[in-house]
């Protein structure tokens, strides 16, 4: 199933896993300058256009839970589908030290316009699916680069984000991963994980459904190779975890 804002894998699935992927896309529409954001391919193919990695990594764990999949289909820097609609960082003008030129002279008017046929399509149809069934568990997928310029590095290579309003399924799965030797694990790190507005607020948190926010360090899922990989660790901790925890 698809549209231009979105596509679905594996809608005939029936676990009670959702697996979502906001920034699956680097994808500019050809209605939005011309399809171009008058960045460079330098730029667009890091991290501040999508999440690199994240769209495979996604559709793997998915499978791998019998579960439907739903990723956006543009880039993050066209219109952020993980933030509210009122965010300041909704459109972005400048990402880690980028501008976005075709974004400098963004008004209302073209905030709209992308709103209309991408932002909301996305979340109407991540809406959809998230209550086809009463008992709908939310598996957010996302990946993040090693250091921002001018920072300083990142030491984990995952990180488990959530929100003070719900973490059922996020403490055992750090609790389960830290036991996994060599592997560095943060907590809502190196931000937290709640973000009013965002898409776990919007389709989880609102509605008590149980949900966690996985990223994973870019360079270790940028293969197909470490893409399986992270799916076949993740998907029985998750499924361990419901079923232990009864949630």
């Amino acid at each position: 199933m698809t549209s231009e804002a979105y596509r679905i894998t594996g809608a005939e699935r029936r676990s009670r896993f959702l697996v979502t992927c906001d920034h699956a896309s680097n994808h500019v529409p050809d209605w939005v300058n011309g399809g171009d954001l008058g960045l460079p391919s330098s730029d667009m193919a890091r991290h501040i256009a999508w999440d690199v990695g994240a769209a495979g990594l996604a559709e793997a764990l998915a499978e791998r839970l019998d579960a439907p999949a739903i990723l956006s289909k543009f880039s993050r820097l066209v219109i952020d589908p993980n933030r509210g609609e009122d965010d300041p960082t909704l459109l972005m003008k400048l990402y880690d030290g980028s501008i976005i030129p075709a974004n400098r002279h963004a008004g209302p008017e073209e905030t709209e316009r992308r709103l209309d046929r991408l932002h909301r399509p996305y979340h109407a149809a991540l809406g959809e699916l998230a209550a086809r069934q009463d008992d709908t568990v939310i598996v957010a997928i996302h990946s993040y680069v090693s250091q921002l310029r001018g920072r300083r590095p990142r030491p984990w290579h995952a990180a488990i984000l959530h929100s003070h309003l719900d973490s059922r399924l996020a403490n055992p799965l750090i609790a389960r991963l830290r036991e996994v030797e060599g592997l560095v694990v943060g907590d809502n790190e190196p931000y937290s994980g709640h973000l009013p507005g965002d898409s776990i607020d919007r389709h989880a948190l609102r509605h008590g459904r149980p949900n966690v926010l996985i990223e994973v360090r870019n360079d270790l899922i940028e293969e197909v190779d470490g893409q399986i990989g992270w799916a076949e660790r993740l998907a029985p901790m998750l499924r361990d975890i419901l079923r232990e925890t009864g949630l």
